[in-house]
């Protein structure tokens, strides 16, 4: 059995309409400002960016993305024989699970955008149903357990990664015989150090991604063609 880790970035996501943070159409250059909605500290202690925040939310086309070419391909390479897949995603769209891969096979780094947490009893919720709130006029939906402060259950600036999914991505990292960091600029950390981490415990290394990455030269392979066709032929391929 052939465990192969999958990294994944917004590149994966851009096909199903979902624009990345950094390139350079990101979001965070060309307003440098929305990048306050998405920081705890802006976001806890400031009524009004929470207002804007889920304005922003509401507005999003992430909830309603569908799956392309890459996520489909990747749960296809887990059915088949031979093979066992674990993705480790730095997207927050679900998007991976709604392509076929179970929920217990994606390590999800920044947490998840489909979902809300309650910032003082941690419960959670859907954020459909914190979305239908804001469109029944609740600018600022407050937790209905404790009337704590929401926030969409992904990792914001100033926040810590869950240990345990850092944890358990380390370890499938280590133990994997092929890694592909595919649609990333492993540029963000702790994420980046994943790919030079399982070269060094002897893992094929492919990088896909359309600009060139600081880990290049550690590298098996490095493809810079369109991630929608490159990494199914490149998953279909694998022997």
């Amino acid at each position: 059995m052939t465990l192969v880790a999958i990294l994944s970035g917004a590149g994966v996501s851009t096909d199903s309409g979902i624009p990345d943070y950094r390139g350079p159409n990101g979001l965070w250059r060309r307003d440098p400002e929305a990048e306050k909605l998405v920081t705890y500290s802006y976001y806890m202690a400031d009524p009004e960016i929470r207002r804007r925040s889920w304005l922003m939310r509401r507005e999003r086309t992430t909830l309603n993305a569908v799956p392309n070419a890459a996520h489909r391909a990747v749960a296809e390479l887990d059915r088949r024989n031979g093979f066992a897949v674990r993705v480790i995603t730095q997207n927050v769209d679900g998007l991976h699970q709604l392509g076929g891969m179970p929920d217990r096979k994606v390590l999800e780094l920044h947490g998840t955008a489909r979902a809300v947490v309650c910032t003082r009893c941690k419960v959670r919720s859907s954020m459909d149903e914190a979305l239908a709130r804001v469109d029944a006029g609740e600018a600022d939906p407050p937790c209905l357990a404790c009337g704590g402060i929401l926030k969409s259950a992904t990792v914001m600036f100033g926040e810590s990664l869950d240990p345990t999914v850092l944890g358990a991505a380390l370890a499938v990292t280590k133990a994997c015989e092929v890694f592909v960091a595919v649609g990333t600029s492993l540029a963000v950390q702790p994420a980046a150090s994943l790919a030079p981490l399982a070269a060094e415990h002897g893992a094929r290394l492919v990088i896909v991604n359309a600009e060139p990455t600081p880990y290049d030269e550690l590298a098996d392979e490095v493809v810079r063609e369109p991630i929608g066709t490159a990494l199914p032929a490149l998953l279909a391929g694998l022997a």
